[in-house]
């Protein structure tokens, strides 16, 4: 017994009440084990998959409202609502909920939308009256068991009537059992799966994932090592164009769709595409592309039953536009469900709209697997049913799902670019191009047949008809999709084994490798190039991203050029590259001076390191060799170390170019100590005692004129003193001339200070002569010895 509620009460229906059961089958072929499968022990059974519609009728008692609730039916996982006149619009909203087969909960009310207008020209084999019916866009569920559905026609000043033989259509994608290998076991049967995972990637992830990055022309390196400054680039393992990428399985999450901001078109050349032949081809032949067949699923893969196809195939005679889709069913499916969304589109395009088959050309779900669509040959110009009055001599592409607020992934963006490319290439078509023709059959959007309209190559269905798919999102998406199936997008360089320093690169290579990223999938790219001052210096295939060239000595511009398939240039900006082989020379080499600073109880004395270097072009650092290595980014460089008593020391540097061409120079020098008793005297002096000073004695006098004088052979000096609040003021004298006047007043008491130093380039005998100025107040001197270079 069936109960109904017209005026929004929900009523029950008789469980099992089913208007039509229609059964599908398919041959389909064998795919990997899912995740609970042990490796290799199972396989699908090769045999038919059962696809069935049932239908339920909505009585048309009340013409404005209708509610029906089914609590039980037999399994399904899409549905929609369809009408008998397809000239007839429905006014108004359908909502539904369903109940899932695994948990028995029921859904929240979703919206079904009434916008796919019919894609059948009139007039076409397929526009049989009484056999199309309209129809509400259809929605993906997953596996249920039962359904409610509430109609209201819109209200208003106008009143609204709903269609006519209003009917729910329930689609049952089918299921393929698994049986095991016969070399694992005797052919034991599993139980059935819901849904077969047959998903092959249509092409491999792209490296720079990032399709908002700006592109970089002036890549800066990073620091040098100190022991090689001129940093090599690792290149970039290329691609391997044959390796298929990982199935996705029943559980994998399916990544979520990312909107991407369109990028301006690269620089490309003017150079004609190619054509495949002097004719296009003509109908149901197949036309040579230069462009690599895309990877996808065919028909057979993903179950189609070729049996429910009344009438052969239709052709044109070339594809000169490619139409865009989404199909609208929602986002709510893993990608392992994508083949059995398929089996749905075309059982709903044949058993309730009526086609001859399924409508698009090729479909492609959010994880970017491509589907072969309608029957007839992926590279033949096959008829479809997508677009009114745009189905002769035009392709299309459905992506699974909807996109009126997110876009699609990179991925899914570079294989619509792909299988658009293939279609449009054979016939010299540029697909970031446009063209002009006149509408054939009115539809909404365009009402006068013979309209002037100039479209995209690759249009959106919005350009061709009063929709608004492919939704905002990715309609937003088509001119980054028209130039990556067009031309080479995002190519940048990455790298150069070169250093850089004001805007040149250096190399000391007679080869440089160059590194590069690219968004463009690797089907698309016929080659690279490396350009050396425009020409060409080195050529790698489509799915490398790195290459060298050889360097001569001097400036040059360094680019890299990508080919496209279909024929277009992309080309870096121009890099500035210097051939240089030449290494620094020393003008001065490691010099060592004694500084002031604290002498140590163990008679280390501090010591400035000094050298000097040049080179043909610039030097990028000296470095010094002596630990702790320290780097200096100019020309000269200078430390401060600390130098032993008495002990000869090898002072090493390194210069270094920005092609990192290194030089290296070596001093050896020896620092000592001399007391202060070894001096000769004048005046009045007394010897004190103390730890604090070196060899535990020193000299002190606070009579003016006194003084202390010593001769050395050395090529730096200085002198040690003390410093105290009592310490006075000293004459310095230098081979008999004054030289400076030095005072060792210190608010505390430090020993062992060097107070005064002097250097010479080369070593010499010297005499140096401390006199006692008798400071008023704090007259005192005490002399520590004094420090000599040799």
């Amino acid at each position: 017994m069936t109960g109904i509620s017209w005026n929004g009460r929900t009523a029950a229906i008789a469980a099992g009440v089913v208007a039509t059961a229609v059964a599908v089958t398919a041959t389909v072929i064998a795919t990997g084990p899912d995740a609970n499968d042990e490796a290799g022990q199972w396989e699908l059974a090769s045999g038919p998959v059962t696809t069935a519609l049932h239908t339920v009728d909505l009585p048309a008692d009340k013409p404005t409202e209708a509610v029906i609730a089914q609590r039980r039916t037999d399994r399904f996982s899409m549905l929609g609502l369809t009408w008998k006149n397809p000239r007839v619009e429905l006014n108004g909203t359908v909502s539904v909920r369903t109940r899932a087969v695994k948990t028995g909960s029921w859904s929240g009310w979703k919206q079904l939308t009434v916008d796919e207008p019919s894609g059948v020209d009139p007039g076409s084999p397929e526009d049989v009256p009484g056999r199309l019916r309209g129809g509400t866009n259809s929605l993906w569920v997953g596996p249920s068991d039962g359904v409610e559905v509430r109609v209201e026609a819109a209200s208003g000043k106008v009143s609204h009537k709903l269609p006519e033989g209003l009917r729910l259509d329930l689609i049952d994608p089918g299921e393929q059992a698994r049986v095991r290998k016969h070399a694992a076991g005797t052919g034991e049967r599993r139980a059935p799966r819901l849904q077969p995972v047959a998903q092959v990637r249509a092409l491999e992830p792209t490296a720079d994932p990032d399709p908002t990055e700006t592109p970089t022309t002036d890549p800066t390196p990073a620091e040098p090592d100190p022991t090689d400054p001129a940093p090599t680039a690792t290149a970039e393992p290329a691609p391997t164009a044959t390796a298929p990428a990982p199935e996705p399985t029943a559980t994998a999450p399916a990544p979520a769709p990312t909107t991407t901001t369109t990028a301006p078109a690269p620089t490309t050349s003017t150079k004609p595409l190619p054509r495949a032949t002097a004719t296009a081809a003509s109908a149901g032949t197949t036309a040579a592309s230069t462009v690599p067949t895309p990877t996808l699923l065919t028909r057979a893969q993903w179950g189609a039953d070729e049996t429910l196809v009344k009438d052969p195939p239709e052709y044109g005679t070339e594809v000169r536009g490619f139409w865009v889709h989404h199909t609208a069913t929602g986002n709510d499916y893993n990608c392992a469900d994508s083949a059995a969304i398929v089996r749905s589109i075309f059982a709903t395009d044949v058993k309730s709209d009526g086609y001859n088959d399924i409508g698009y050309n090729f479909l492609i779900d959010k994880c970017g697997t491509v589907y072969e669509g309608r029957k007839g040959g992926i590279d033949k110009p096959v008829v479809g049913a997508q677009t009114l009055g745009f189905n002769t001599n035009y392709s299309s592409i459905a992506v699974i799902g909807t996109f009126t607020t997110a876009g699609v992934s990179e991925t899914v963006q570079n294989a619509i670019a792909h299988v658009a490319a293939y279609k449009l290439g054979p016939y010299g078509y540029d697909p970031a191009g446009t063209f002009t023709t006149t509408t054939v059959v009115a539809n909404k959007k365009f009402p006068q047949v013979g309209t002037s309209v100039t479209l995209h190559r690759i249009p959106g269905h919005r350009d061709g008809d009063a929709t608004v798919c492919p939704g905002d999102s990715l309609y937003n998406q088509l001119p980054t999709i028209r130039n990556k199936a067009a031309r080479i997008m995002g190519l940048k360089v990455t790298g150069l084994n070169a250093s850089l320093t004001g805007g040149t690169y250096f190399t000391r290579h007679p080869t440089v490798t160059v590194n590069w990223g690219v968004t463009t999938p690797s089907p698309l790219i016929e080659r690279f190039e490396v350009l050396l001052d425009g020409q060409v210096a080195g050529t790698t295939p489509g799915t490398a991203r790195s290459g060298s060239a050889r360097v001569t000595p001097g400036p040059h511009t360094l680019q890299v050029r990508g080919v496209h398939v279909l024929g277009h240039l992309t080309t870096t900006p121009a890099l500035q590259l210097y051939g240089d082989a030449v290494a620094p020379t020393f003008t001065q080499n490691p010099e060592v001076a004694l500084r002031t600073g604290t002498l140590s109880t163990t008679a280390t004395m501090p010591v400035t390191v000094t050298a000097k270097a040049t080179d043909n072009t610039s030097v990028r650092f000296v470095q010094i060799l002596n630990s702790p290595a320290e780097m200096q980014y100019t020309p000269n460089g200078s430390w401060a170390r600390t130098a032993a008593h008495n002990t000869a020391t090898t002072w090493q540097v390194k210069a270094a170019d920005w092609a990192g061409n290194p030089q290296t120079a070596a001093s050896t020098r020896t620092a000592g100590l001399t007391s202060e008793r070894s001096a000769t005297r004048k005046g009045t002096w007394k010897d004190v005692s103390s730890v604090s000073h070196l060899g535990k004695l020193a000299t002190t006098s606070s009579t003016k004129g006194s003084s202390l004088k010593w001769t050395f052979t050395g090529r730096s000096v200085a002198l040690v003193a003390a410093r105290s609040p009592q310490s006075g003021q000293a004459d310095i004298y230098l081979d008999g001339v004054k030289a400076g006047t030095v005072d060792l007043y210190a608010a505390n008491t430090p020993y062992r200070q060097a107070v005064w130093t002097k250097s010479w380039t080369a070593s010499g005998s010297h005499t140096i002569e401390v006199v006692v100025v008798g400071t008023a107040g704090r007259p005192a001197v005490t002399v520590d010895g004094f420090a000599v270079v040799k």
